[in-house]
């Protein structure tokens, strides 16, 4: 393996200028820096990443905390693709860590990134409570920045889009369409997200004097499947409903096929609904309409705190981002037609 001290002799300098190069520490001139760079180029030298990270202070790294349960599908894909590319054009590099099952996994997978010495890290938390993000705040040098939860003690210090009001507006915009009977296909209710959506509905129905039927309500967990076997299951008890509403894309799209291959025509008899804006949805017939949310501007904002801390900068407001229901052909009025039978 080649050392530093042969590319040094090979480069026909220092020991010290070869680390001053490598480091960017330093005045080294333009000539010495290439014969460095292409003695290190024809030595297939290597530079011990850690040892630079010891002297420097710095990994020029962002880490990203987020369970394995979490990487399927287009919301989280587009989750990150958004934080790779913006990691990358602030110059750093992003380093991910399986948080797996359970809340002390989530803590091994943080203090991984503590050990690579991660300038700074986001973490987007399936299992850590908001109480224990906040303990974690007080006791991390390195800035943190969390994703799709309120704190209460460090409320700068987290990024995130108000799930419970994104559903209520949707379900509200059916009442106002006219829709009384209306479906509701829950995501996981051991994340915050699915408690936070089944509770924006309730909220709606509530807001508009509208009995809530837990006959109208199936437990999902997130795929098309889901959906489909949500429809099956409302079919089959008779429960009567003009319109859906899934808690993601993937389970709209499971209630549309189901209700296509029941017959039931949508948006004439039952109009749909879901969340997240998945790039597919408005490619499936009829296009489906959904809450949209600002993954993109939610991702740079948590990138662009961390390099402020980074520089020194005090946080101030927290960050909170609205959804947008975005209506496409899958939501119509309802009329003397509309609902199953």
């Amino acid at each position: 393996m080649t050392t530093m001290l042969e590319v040094a002799k090979r480069a026909g300098v220092s020991k010290a200028t070869v680390s001053r190069v490598l480091s960017g520490n330093g005045y080294v001139g333009e000539e010495t820096r290439a014969r460095v760079f292409r003695a290190i180029e024809e030595s297939g030298y290597r530079p011990n990443l850690l040892a630079r990270q010891l002297a420097t202070r710095k990994s020029q790294t962002l880490g990203l905390v987020m369970t394995n349960t979490l990487y399927h599908g287009s919301y989280f894909s587009d989750l990150l693709s958004q934080a790779a590319q913006m990691t990358e054009a602030c110059g750093r590099r992003l380093l991910l860590a399986d948080g797996k099952h359970s809340a002390a996994q989530e803590r091994e997978a943080l203090q991984h990134l503590l050990d690579l010495r991660c300038d700074a890290i986001m973490i987007y938390p399936r299992f850590l409570s908001p109480d224990e993000m906040d303990a974690i705040i007080d006791e991390q040098r390195v800035p943190v920045m969390v994703l799709n939860r309120r704190l209460r003690k460090h409320p700068s210090h987290c990024i995130y889009s108000d799930q419970l009001s994104a559903a209520r507006d949707a379900v509200v915009r059916l009442i106002e369409l006219g829709h009384r009977d209306i479906a509701f296909v829950t995501g996981a209710l051991d994340s915050p997200t699915g408690r936070d959506r089944l509770a924006g509905y309730q909220a709606a129905l509530a807001q508009h004097g509208i009995p809530a039927s837990q006959t109208r309500v199936r437990e999902g967990k997130w795929t098309p499947a889901c959906g489909a076997q949500a429809v099956a299951s409302l079919l089959q008890d008779g429960v009567a409903f003009s319109a859906l509403v899934a808690s993601n894309d993937n389970m709209a799209i499971g209630a549309l096929k189901q209700l296509h291959e029941a017959g039931i025509a949508v948006p004439e008899q039952v109009s749909v609904i879901g969340f997240d804006d998945i790039p597919t949805a408005p490619w499936v017939v009829p296009s489906l309409s959904s809450v949209r949310l600002p993954i993109r501007e939610m991702i740079q904002e948590t990138i662009n705190k961390l390099i402020f801390m980074l520089e020194g900068g005090e946080l101030g407001t927290p960050a909170r981002f609205e959804g947008e229901l975005i209506v496409r052909e899958s939501v119509a009025a309802a009329t003397s037609n509309s609902g199953t039978r």
